[in-house]
């Protein structure tokens, strides 16, 4: 175990379990993520190796003996008949059975109905009226000549989730974590590898647990297909459920007014929408505008009688088209059925996650560290729902003005649950408060942005906040960073959206691959990238600064592991791009050596070495042998050194064994890390606009 497995272990001791397990006890049975890891928190929440194969071995004859396929129901029904008495785990929903005045509860893969359920079970569990829970159940077998009687009997009924825990104690462990450390075993408890994901990229995924800890928030995630989506909705707690967005009805969602029976939203903490995008979706008018009632005002109509409810809303979906192309030609919501893209109906949601910033679902990505078991960690955000950190900020910031009361809500909310899941106990620095802050306003702003284009009488907001010293701080969006001339477009007035002339290096609006003709105004600059920020090479970012120069210094002491070696061949690609065929340029390397691959380092090299000599580049390196070096830099001959403080390390971790996609093949496809880069001129000689260099 890492140090941070030791420390999970150490403050939450029986309440983790190492998440890779799931999978190997999960097999071949259809059951969320939740109920196993509720069993493996039972047999395997230790660190001890051989505690956890007997837990495993243990979990696994449960769910072979106990856990019903469908295909076996037949056999599972014989088994209770023959014994008497079975134990079943099974997702179990009641009815009542007004003829009979009788509760009766139907075994989904069991395939057994009509099993009578007393009063008491009912007033326990009322969820078990809605849609199903996942249960362990004792069924016994009573044979009877009355055909109207079933001769099936449930014996005893137990929700597989937890049935207290210490809250106290759950804040005062969260002390003994950094900042960092408490994201990471966040991220692992949704069962990530926190190494594969960068600060903003983890923030995108605790944002997705917000619906659970925060009442009646509004949720919307568009992005490609296959970035786990709904995963956090399906399998993650007990108390959300996850419905196709073309399969509720008003009476199923909210309240029927036949029967007066309330509907989702007054069992579950958190109701999502899956596949809720889909121009051609019908939908009913009538549900979007109760929607519409309930996301603003938290209570729905039954005839005369006005009902609340608590329950988040979460709508998920898949876009067809790239950022660039959305903000063309429509906006970030052109993907949404009709009757939704209603801007009264978007205006009413709080934050919009940025799917395309999510990264396609890899086995890498998966972790195999210790995290919460889900089951304690979604009763854990349920409890937070009844605290309100929305004022937390207001010791250090004021929103502006400018942002309406809607506005306001939505900040706030993103706001109390991003500090409700990360300082519980607060003790959050004014710097984190503030981070927080900025992407909270940024979900908002996004979806404020997208109305303002949509409808015209929504009038534009500065989205500023506020220190204490009263300096007005503007707050923007990733998107609109990288793609200005199209962000900024309103439909209405048949902008055309032409490319900016401007673009600066770096921008997609820049020449994606700069020829050795290109003849760029170089300056002095400092430029900073947000991470998850694209569009960003080599090529445009560097290219037009080493051109011309004849020897290029670059100092970097992480040249060491396989992708930043990679990096730095792919440095030289563009060194070779920006360099006339007939002449020859020495790239000098000073790093560090590392300390358990240096032969492979070193091959790796003069592979380099012998593939650059064949175009005209002398490459050549060094170790530095003090193993000070820290500064990372490029210096040319010609009188430019280029300041990195992440060195050439600038890219996310991306998918470099599939050949096939284009974030493999183009730089400008992968998302970033966030760094800053200074362009600095240092006298020793002049570059004119030709290329020609000049002491």
């Amino acid at each position: 175990m890492n140090e941070l497995d030791q420390k999970i272990n150490l403050h939450f001791p029986g309440l983790v379990v190492r998440k890779d397990l799931v999978k190997t006890v999960k097999g071949n049975a259809i059951v969320p993520s939740y109920v196993l890891e509720y069993l493996l928190g039972q047999y395997c929440a230790t660190n001890d190796e051989v505690t956890i194969q007997t837990g495993i071995e243990t979990v696994k004859e449960i769910l072979a003996k106990h856990y019903v396929h469908r295909n076996e129901a037949g056999l599972i029904r014989s088994n209770i008949r023959e014994k008497g008495r079975y134990k079943v785990i099974d997702k179990i929903s009641v009815d009542l059975n007004a003829n009979n005045d009788t509760y009766e509860a139907r075994f989904a893969n069991l395939g057994i109905k009509e099993v009578l359920v007393d009063s008491g079970t009912i007033k326990k569990h009322p969820k078990l009226l809605v849609s199903g829970v996942w249960c362990i159940a004792d069924i016994e077998y009573e044979f009877t000549e009355d055909r109207n009687a079933s001769p099936w009997v449930l014996s005893t009924l137990k929700p597989i989730q937890l049935s207290q825990f210490d809250f106290d104690g759950y804040v005062e462990a969260r002390k003994q974590f950094t900042t960092d450390e408490w994201i990471d075993l966040l991220v692992q408890s949704i069962g990530f590898n926190p190494e594969m994901f960068g600060k903003r990229s983890k923030l995108i995924q605790l944002i997705r647990l917000i619906p659970f800890c925060e009442r009646n928030y509004n949720l919307i995630e568009l992005g490609p297909k296959g970035t786990g989506k709904s995963h956090i909705y399906s399998e993650f707690s007990p108390h959300g459920i996850l419905i196709s967005g073309g399969e509720v009805t008003v009476p199923k969602l909210f309240v029927s007014n036949s029967s007066g029976k309330i509907g989702l939203v007054g069992y579950w903490d958190c109701v999502a929408f899956d596949e809720f995008a889909g121009k051609q979706k019908r939908v009913d008018k009538a549900l979007v505008d109760i929607m519409k009632n309930y996301m603003a005002n938290k209570s729905f109509s039954r005839g005369v009688e006005t009902l609340g409810a608590e329950a988040s809303m979460v709508f998920v979906g898949n876009t067809q088209h790239t950022v660039p192309y959305m903000l063309k030609h429509s906006d970030l919501f052109c993907e949404l059925p009709d009757k939704f893209y209603d801007s009264a109906f978007l205006d009413r949601i709080h934050f919009y996650i940025p799917g395309w910033e999510v990264d396609i679902i890899r086995g890498e990505m998966f972790s195999n560290g210790y995290g919460f078991v889900v089951d304690y960690l979604a009763e854990v955000l349920r409890s937070l729902r009844n605290h309100d950190y929305s004022d937390r900020y207001k010791e250090h910031f004021t929103l502006s003005s400018d942002i309406s009361t809607r506005d306001r809500d939505g900040i706030n909310k993103t706001f109390s649950g991003l500090m409700k899941i990360l300082f519980p106990h607060g003790g959050a620095t004014r710097e984190e408060i503030e981070e927080l802050l900025k992407f909270a306003i940024e979900g908002r702003k996004r979806v404020k942005d997208q109305l303002m284009r949509i409808d015209s009488t929504y009038g534009n907001v500065r989205f500023d906040y506020l220190d204490a010293d009263g300096q007005a701080k503007p707050v923007t969006t990733l998107e609109e960073e990288e793609y200005p001339s199209y962000y900024h477009k309103t439909i209405a007035e048949g902008d055309d959206g032409k490319i900016a002339k401007d673009a600066q290096p770096g921008s997609p609006q820049a020449p994606a691959e700069p020829l050795a003709t290109t003849k760029p105004v170089l300056e002095e600059k400092h430029l900073t990238f947000q991470e998850n920020q694209k569009g960003l090479s080599f090529d445009t970012l560097l290219g037009p600064y080493i051109k011309g120069a004849t020897t290029i210094t670059i100092t970097d002491p992480y040249i060491r592991q396989f992708h930043q070696i990679r990096n730095f061949m792919e440095f030289l690609e563009t060194v070779v791009k920006y360099k006339a065929p007939d002449e020859e340029i020495s790239v000098h390397l000073v790093t560090m050596e590392d300390e358990f691959r240096s032969d492979q380092q070193k091959d790796n090299f003069e592979k380099m070495k012998e593939s650059a000599s064949s175009v005209g580049v002398n490459f050549t390196w060094k170790f530095d042998s003090t193993g000070t070096i820290h500064a990372r830099h490029i210096v040319t001959d010609h009188g430019w050194k280029i300041s990195l403080d992440r060195g050439l390390d600038i890219f996310q971790h991306y998918e470099m064994n599939d050949a096939f996609t284009f974030a493999n093949r183009l730089q400008q496809y992968r998302p970033c890390k966030a760094f800053e880069v200074t362009f600095i001129k240092t006298g020793a000689s002049t570059v004119s606009l030709d290329g020609g260099v000049h002491g």
